[in-house]
């Protein structure tokens, strides 16, 4: 089930914890927004999903430890600095308008409250993480739209824009990591996909949002975060109706990294 299908609670986030130095991440696959917050919105429902990471969520269970965000970064982002995560112009927003109006302060300080305690929580997973294992992998996933000029127009570029994109630019040594980073990206240069082989690429247009690079600036000598843009060949960036066959495959694909990025840091 998607992120769409998680009920309201309190907590912005879930959080599934399990032993391994491995976790994923879909810090954007929530959907839901509270009432106070969506009372307030100019941007439809439809609007938000389309910049959401809807069903990255379901990737996750390839690791042992799962975190997934709950809210619509419409809300909160959590991959965005403080000052930012709260979306106030259109320019921080894709040219979207998120409000009717201001936000009244004490709105706004209850999403940013829900933000912290969100990196309090990874504060203490990731303190946990590395006393018990010394390094560990983030799989950061996310996903990025490439049919912004309309259901019925072209694509991006497909020079510019692969069809998975992995950024590692906020890594402070990515030769550290570099074993794990090459062994992934050819793990899955090599999955047949249901199109055959697909384009995977390096900091190509991302490298990394706020989330990793806190993690790496909090973490320098533990953490490797590996963060993913999935070009939504998935799904229907316009509708949000999945392409079941590509969910699985992306997941499958997943899955067979695994065990290369467990041995290269276990021999690391």
């Amino acid at each position: 089930m998607g992120a769409t299908g998680h009920e309201m609670t309190d907590q912005i986030w879930t959080l599934l914890r399990d032993d391994g130095p491995l976790v994923a991440t879909a810090i954007h696959a929530g959907h839901a927004v509270r009432p106070e917050v969506e009372a307030l919105m100019a941007i439809d429902e439809e609007g938000r999903l389309r910049e959401e990471d809807p069903f990255t969520d379901v990737w996750t269970s390839v690791a042992p430890t799962q975190v997934i965000g709950l809210r619509s970064r419409f809300e909160v982002d959590l991959n965005r600095p403080r000052e930012r995560a709260v979306y106030m112009t259109p320019d921080q927003a894709w040219g979207l308008r998120v409000w009717e109006n201001s936000i009244p302060e004490e709105i706004l300080a209850r999403s940013m409250a829900q933000r912290d305690l969100f990196y309090d929580a990874m504060r203490t997973l990731f303190e946990s993480m590395a006393r018990e294992h010394g390094r560990f992998i983030v799989l950061d996933l996310h996903s990025y739209n490439h049919r912004r000029g309309g259901p019925e127009a072209p694509p991006a570029a497909p020079e510019e824009n692969p069809d998975i994109i992995i950024g590692t630019r906020t890594m402070t040594d990515r030769s550290r990591w570099a074993g794990i980073i090459d062994r992934l990206i050819a793990d899955l240069r090599a999955f047949d996909f249901p199109t055959g082989r697909i384009d995977v690429r390096e900091n190509v247009k991302f490298g990394g949002g706020n989330f990793a690079h806190w993690t790496h600036t909090e973490f320098p000598e533990s953490a490797g975060v590996i963060s993913f843009e999935f070009k939504k060949i998935f799904m229907d960036e316009w509708t949000g109706v999945p392409d079941p066959l590509w969910l699985e495959a992306i997941g499958e694909a997943l899955r067979r990294c695994v065990p290369g990025i467990l041995e290269e840091i276990r021999s690391a």
